[in-house]
């Protein structure tokens, strides 16, 4: 097993396979791991906004009797000294360090310096927690079969897509990519090509066509959250919802597919969804949501322990 989980990259398929069957052990026996960080505590460090990351890592390290320190970029040391020096330092007093960051290259530096595991809380090229979720709420919603199960990804090519190809790839699980803006430097190379190498990627053009076997239709923001709203961003912003609002999820969709609808949050309702998709008896978003707080636990007592 890796030191630390910064993407899919450097896990082998089976130390994610057991990483996954472990989540879903920890989801079913929470009482068996209560007190297990006593006397132990992570440093949550963000340069991103965030609910849900900071939400269950920090609700999970209070779960498993932990302590979480929360670090902003811009009232801490980090943003003035090398990312190396401040990392070896924190990782002097804390068992774990999950980081939340702009820069991928940022994340490595900060992970080269550390004396203790780190964990991607998201980076403009990685979502690695997210994936694991997302997996664990597939494998929960369809125990018999999740592996025969097939997820229709509508949206830009992003962080999400690149974590999304990696754990499919090493877990078995087939993944559609619908994905008209595919910026170049968004795309990770060696994660697409092992995925293809698998057999477990295809890419289509016709949304209806994608969706009409699915199992579960995937989509997320098309703008990143930290540009959502800045003016210098609009015009940008504008020609990808021009571009992107015929893949739209909506109700018109869902007459095609008998598939279920994730999106990891958070939702920009009218754009990528609409709000009536979200609320629908179709959607298990909120489950997928609630599903981040066992998988950031498997993530910490894995790499912590492994240590």
């Amino acid at each position: 097993m890796a030191t630390h989980l910064l993407s899919w990259k450097d896990w082998s398929d089976d130390d994610i396979q057991d990483l996954l069957d472990f989540a879903i052990y920890v989801k079913e026996n929470r009482v068996h791991y209560s007190g297990h960080m006593a006397g132990r505590s992570m440093a949550m460090l963000f340069q991103k906004t965030s609910t849900r990351t900071r939400v269950s890592f920090e609700a999970g390290m209070t779960e498993l009797g932990g302590h979480a320190i929360f670090l902003d970029w811009m009232s801490s040391n980090f943003q003035l000294s090398d990312i190396d020096f401040e990392a070896e330092y924190l990782s002097r007093n804390v068992a774990v360090i999950m980081a939340r960051l702009k820069r991928n290259e940022d994340l490595l530096t900060l992970a080269n310096g550390s004396k203790v595991p780190v964990i991607n809380g998201c980076c403009n090229l990685f979502h690695p927690c997210q994936s694991l979720a997302d997996l664990l709420t597939i494998a929960l919603d369809s125990p018999d079969d999740w592996k025969k199960k097939k997820i229709t990804y509508i949206g830009v090519h992003n962080n999400v897509v690149n974590s999304l190809l990696g754990i499919t790839a090493a877990l078995g699980v087939h993944l559609t990519l619908v994905t008209p803006l595919a910026p170049p430097e968004s795309v990770v190379s060696v994660l697409v090509e092992r995925a293809k190498k698998k057999g477990t990627v295809n890419w289509e053009t016709d949304v209806i066509r994608a969706v009409k076997d699915a199992d579960y239709i995937y989509t997320d923001t098309w703008v990143d959250m930290e540009f959502f709203h800045d003016p210098k961003f609009q015009k940008e912003k504008e020609e990808r919802i021009q571009l992107m609002m015929p893949f739209q999820v909506n109700a018109e969709l869902l007459k095609k597919t008998k598939a279920k609808i994730m999106h990891d949050m958070p939702i920009h309702a009218g754009y990528e969804i609409t709000r009536e998709v979200v609320l629908s008896d179709r959607s298990i978003i909120f489950t997928q949501a609630e599903n981040r707080l066992d998988a950031q636990k498997a993530v910490i007592l894995r790499l912590v322990d492994k240590r």
